[in-house]
């Protein structure tokens, strides 16, 4: 990485890649629990699909476009960058397959082993044979090829099966394609045995069932390779007047099943002339990426591996936490009248949103109830404490964004719920997402309407938010929940721009406000007051930011940031950089919360938010960026930020010399996630 102190940013989608090396990190690490490690390989398998669906197809659309095909991105031409990337993937598969080789002998050393079709003993065939008959076979989507491919489903697992069939004295080749059903477990836990657990893969089975499978046919041999396909999933919304925006969504997320192809994997064991087959019949071609896996694909599954009561082989549970002085069994909103809380999952109960939607839902002095829905659990409460209040007559108004990728097809089927129900929708800003994360409660007091609320820098989503670290506000400042108030305001009457005297909003503020709070400390340094930054985010990619950051760096203020995910800025770079530390954090939880700390010449103001720094958060969506004015909360904020920093177990040091080394560890280990546990416990006393 040392061609980086020559460069001013890095790469966005290179900067990504680096990120899922520090995913692959932990799969490698043997502190890691073993079934942890097997479970981070498939987050990684997982993260790069969708990196495929979106940035690379995003790179692919720029290199083929008669405008911009030789424009370049981050100082790299499209097409150059497109073949840096297959390499970095090719190397990066590579050293996966070779961690789950290690991870597999180890797991059989703690006698958790294996199979495959060729060890099956007769004493497991009963089990296999009647688990396939009932289970398997009748779940199998099997097609017959000729001259033609049905089109492959995007990022599902296809077994090729090449027949050699033998007919009237000639033998040729015949063509299947087996889809591995989606609705069955990948791993197939067989009876244990003693001390001995023995798992096959789904594939295996298959495998294993080619004589039941292929019985109608006189084959003299038989060969499977598994193929996945990854397809642009981008939507492209029809401009039919005639048609409701959710129609175009849901037609658009269908025709991203069979979009364009930009990923092939393949067992690199197939054929040439299998592998030249399916290509010719999918039309992949030269700048969609080729990468030689091995036997299995659609290692996003181990993602699911079971626990198989191996405890000993995964992380501890660890309950969570009471906020101290708020009640799960007491009144919430009396208790938010008072003073303002912050939960910060998963470390508190998540059930506190719960209750206070559920609250909110009985209360007969609540009026309205307003919320924006991002990414919802399949179960969700969330949505059915909001279906409950309208039933009970509150006016509950929900703003649902549907172009939340992947969920869209998810959060139309709430919506259906939820206009069932009487909830009025609101479907979107038209070119902007929705992404903020607010609710607002009105409750009658007296002859007036008094504000609740809660803002979070998370998902409203009881599931994630078991492994998700985020930060949410409970508030009854009334000022800054007149704020809350505009911004729905805002999602009816679009060409209304508002004004915000607390939060920070996008599309409209969030550069001007923040480069001014920047430029605060810059003045601080230049006067010689103490002028410090502190950034916790998941991604900055927005180069008038990252320049802004670097001009402070000059000015001497001192910049930490903690960034999990994707990072443009180069930190320590003398004359442009040299006072910005950057770490990023992977763990047992994943580092989701975005937060803003300014010095502020010794009264700072702090920020929790649903907004990276990134220019798609900054100009093309609806964020939120909510202050924290309550002092002992201030020092929580403050407190949590610098026990990440400190961590010298799984902070690693971004854009380096040497590129997501861990940070040294000086004296005792001190990992973040374990100390955040033992701080909110230390405030229950």
């Amino acid at each position: 990485m040392k061609e980086l102190q020559s460069k001013r940013y890095v790469n966005r989608e290179i900067s990504w890649l680096d990120f899922n090396a520090r995913v692959l990190q932990e799969a490698s690490e043997k502190s890691v629990p073993l079934i942890e490690r097997l479970r981070f390989l498939g987050i990684f398998s997982n993260n790069l699909d969708e990196f495929f669906q979106v940035r690379f197809a995003t790179v692919k659309r720029i290199s083929q476009s008669v405008l911009t095909g030789k424009k370049a991105l981050g100082g790299i031409a499209a097409s150059e960058l497109l073949e840096e990337i297959t390499q970095i993937v090719i190397d990066q598969q590579r050293e996966s397959l070779d961690i789950l080789q290690d991870i597999e002998k180890e797991l059989a050393e703690e006698n958790i082993i294996f199979l495959n079709e060729k060890e099956i003993r007769p004493d497991q065939e009963q089990f296999l044979n009647e688990f396939f008959i009932e289970k398997v076979g009748p779940a199998l989507v099997t097609v017959i090829l000729h001259d033609q491919v049905q089109d492959l489903s995007d990022n599902k697992a296809f077994l090729v099966v090449t027949l050699t069939v033998d007919e009237q004295g000639e033998s040729s080749p015949l063509y299947a394609l087996i889809e591995l059903p989606k609705q069955l477990d990948r791993f197939v836990v067989l009876p244990k045995e003693g001390d001995k657990q023995y798992v096959m893969l789904l594939d295996d089975l298959i495998r294993y069932n080619f004589h039941l499978i292929f019985n109608m046919f006189n084959y003299s041999s038989i060969e499977a390779h598994m193929v996945k396909i990854t397809r642009d999933a981008e939507l492209d919304l029809e401009e039919d007047v005639g048609k409701s925006y959710v129609e175009k969504i849901m037609n658009s997320v269908k025709d991203r099943m069979i979009g364009d192809p930009v990923r092939l994997v393949y067992d690199k064991t197939i054929t040439e002339d299998t592998l030249n087959f399916i290509m010719k019949k999918l039309g992949i071609g030269t700048t969609d990426s080729l990468i030689p896996g091995g036997r299995y694909h659609h290692r996003r599954d181990y993602m699911n591996f079971p626990s198989l009561n191996r405890n000993d082989l995964m992380y501890p549970s660890v309950a969570p936490l009471p906020i101290k002085g708020l009640r799960l069994d007491g009144n919430i909103f009396k208790s938010i009248a008072e003073k303002d809380f912050l939960l910060y999952a998963p470390y508190h109960n998540y059930a506190y949103i719960i209750k206070f939607l559920r609250e909110a839902a009985l209360d007969p002095k609540v009026r309205n109830i307003k919320i924006t829905l991002y990414r919802l659990s399949q179960n969700s409460q969330v949505v059915s404490a909001l279906i409950n209040a309208a039933k009970n007559g509150k006016k509950v108004t929900v703003q649902i964004e549907l172009q939340a990728r992947f969920d869209e097809k998810n959060n139309i089927i709430f919506a259906e719920r939820l206009d069932a129900a009487g909830v009025q929708l609101i479907f979107g800003v038209p070119g902007l997402k929705v992404h903020t994360k607010i609710c607002l409660v009105e409750r009658e007091e007296g002859k007036k309407l008094k504000r609740y609320g809660f803002i979070s820098s998370g998902n409203f989503n009881e599931s994630t938010a078991k492994i998700y670290t985020d930060y949410t506000l409970f508030t009854a400042h009334q000022k800054v929940l007149k704020d809350v108030g505009k911004v729905f305001g805002f999602f009816e009457v679009n060409y209304k721009i508002n004004s915000y005297k607390h939060l920070i909003v996008s599309p409209h503020y969030t550069a001007i406000v923040l480069n001014r709070l920047i430029e605060n400390e810059i003045e601080n340094a230049l006067m010689g007051k103490t002028a410090k930054i502190k950034l916790k985010l998941n991604s900055i990619t927005n180069y008038k930011i990252i320049d802004k950051l670097y001009e402070a760096s000059n000015a001497g203020v001192e910049i930490h940031m903690i960034v999990r995910g994707v990072c443009c800025l180069i930190p320590g770079v003398k004359g442009m950089s040299e006072r910005i530390e950057v770490i990023s954090i992977v763990d047992k939880y994943l580092e989701h919360p975005r937060v803003y700390i300014f010095e502020n010449g010794g009264e700072p103001k702090m920020y929790i938010s649903s907004a990276d720094l990134m220019t798609r958060n900054i100009e093309n969506r609806v964020e939120v960026a909510c202050p924290i004015y309550d002092l002992d909360l201030q020092k929580q904020l403050l407190d949590t930020f610098m026990i990440s920093w400190n961590d010298n177990v799984k902070a690693r040091i971004l854009n380096g010399p040497i590129q997501n080394k861990f940070k040294e560890t000086t004296g005792k280990p001190y990992r973040s996630q374990w100390e955040m546990h033992e701080y909110f416990k230390a405030l229950l006393k």
